[in-house]
């Protein structure tokens, strides 16, 4: 596991801009973390960076938000409102088929109808001040896949800090 932290909304969507970079389809990137813990921030990052030209949003009410337009298809799933009989009318199988990238916010109830290889990342508040923006990220990766995906997506991440040293 490797953690990191973020000190504005703007660092999170860059951390989601290196991911983007570095992305593959069929990626699979879940993302854990409290209510305005930046997970929506960090996907507008993805999605910017795919080439989205139209506002990234919590699809916290419709479920499912695709990003058909963009370089490699973004699927961007909240399942925070999601009851265990509302599952079976999300084609959860078909969108992890394309080509794509699938983003899942609040991935516990869906866990056993992954994939075993995925991309996990966890959002917590660094302090508890209302007002905070800085984030503690922890990237795990399962399977070797997302190990270089981490690993290329740091070095982008470092890079778009300034922080990269030849």
């Amino acid at each position: 596991m490797t953690k990191l932290e973020t000190n504005s909304a703007e660092e999170m969507q860059k951390l989601g801009a290196s991911l983007a970079k570095t992305a593959k389809p069929h990626d699979l990137l879940l993302l854990n973390g409290d209510l305005g813990a930046g997970k929506t921030t960090l996907t507008q990052g993805l999605g910017r960076t795919l080439g989205v030209h139209r506002p990234v949003k919590s699809p916290t009410f419709t479920i499912v938000r695709e990003y058909r337009e963009a370089k490699l298809p973004l699927f961007h799933m909240d399942f925070y409102r999601l009851e265990n009989d509302d599952l079976s009318s999300i084609d959860l199988d078909g969108y992890l088929a394309e080509p794509g990238l699938v983003v899942i916010e609040w991935p516990q109830l869906v866990m056993n109808d992954l994939p075993d290889e995925y991309l996990q990342l966890t959002i917590t508040r660094v302090d508890d001040s209302w007002d905070s923006t800085k984030r503690l990220v922890e990237l795990n990766a399962h399977g070797k896949r997302n190990e270089e995906w981490v690993k290329d997506a740091l070095t982008e991440y470092e890079k778009d800090l300034g922080l990269f040293m030849s």
